[in-house]
């Protein structure tokens, strides 16, 4: 009887190890994501999961990310902090499963450094470039806010970050609205001078997403692919000098350009969504619904993941 009662228990316990241990994982990413390129560059998704084929999928938006988990051709990425809320709006079955901190200077308003534009307030009535349902568009209705402007009062343009620099650099656009390493490259070559960040607007960072069919699948998954995030962002850290050799030779730019992102990152630690971090995002998707960029309300809460 105790060995048919222990024969049962081992057999629980191996289908546990089995749904931990999905046998695909796609992971979906942006090569400025340092966590998660340092992830993939060490190998820690692979060394963590052993039973697992990982499949790394480089994108160059948010956006283009939502899409490919609504098609199901993806089962985790990391985004910024109003993708997510363009894709709940839209009934995509997403899932918030972690966070990762920013101090708000990773993402910045940059003018040419000839510009006559000295303030916030001087945007009225000018041409500002930016990424539609990015970050940067969060940061920038922000930004406004606190300036007293309303988005009727600027003309946004709306450009992917690549064309972004173009009308930027040809001065076809007043200001631009981009996130690292973009904006140290620019900075750093002297073209740009820093407007405005997000140091004061309480910025959300970045989060950790799944497909809300695998994290249903593969509950207890979730927690040790978080952890091998976190593990990458320590090793920003902890290993900075190598850290930022890698970031540079992925990412095809100056060490001195990635050396000023790494600057700006924020140093606590990639978790999973706490109180705070919910209240946060739900008051972004909050003030997007007062402006009229998304046109119903959404419950942040609703979409974040519950661990088993």
């Amino acid at each position: 009887m105790l060995k048919v009662f222990a024969a049962t228990l081992l057999s629980l316990f191996a289908g546990q190890l089995l749904a931990a241990e999905p046998a695909q994982l796609r992971i979906g990413y942006q090569k400025s994501s340092v966590s998660m390129v340092l992830a993939r560059e060490h190998k820690l998704l692979e060394q963590a999961l052993p039973g697992t084929q990982v499949q790394w999928i480089e994108f160059p938006g948010g956006p283009q990310l939502i899409e490919a988990l609504n098609g199901g051709s993806l089962d985790i990425g990391n985004i910024g902090d109003i993708p997510p809320i363009f894709a709940q709006v839209a009934g995509i079955d997403v899932q918030y499963i972690g966070v990762e901190p920013s101090y708000g200077k990773t993402e910045a308003i940059i003018v040419p450094k000839a510009s006559t534009v000295q303030s916030l307030a001087d945007l009225k009535g000018k041409r500002v470039a930016l990424l539609k349902g990015s970050s940067a568009h969060n940061l920038f209705l922000k930004s406004l806010v606190k300036a007293g402007l309303k988005l009727t009062e600027v003309n946004l343009v709306y450009l992917s970050a690549a064309d972004g620099r173009a009308a930027f650099e040809q001065g076809k656009v007043d200001a631009w609205v981009i996130w690292d390493p973009y904006y140290s490259a620019v900075l750093l070559d002297g073209s740009a001078r820093l407007l405005s960040d997000g140091q004061d607007l309480n910025p959300s960072g970045t989060f950790f997403i799944a497909n809300g069919k695998f994290a249903k699948q593969h509950p207890t998954a979730i927690a040790p692919i978080l952890k091998v995030f976190g593990q990458a962002q320590q090793l920003s850290l902890t290993q900075r000098d190598d850290s930022i050799d890698r970031m540079t030779q992925v990412l095809g730019l100056q060490r001195a350009v990635v050396e000023s992102y790494f600057n700006h990152r924020a140093s606590q630690p990639i978790h999973s969504l706490g109180p705070t971090d919910i209240a946060n995002q739900q008051r972004t998707a909050d003030l997007f619904f007062a402006n009229g960029l998304i046109p119903k309300k959404v419950d942040v809460q609703q979409i974040v993941f519950k661990a088993p």
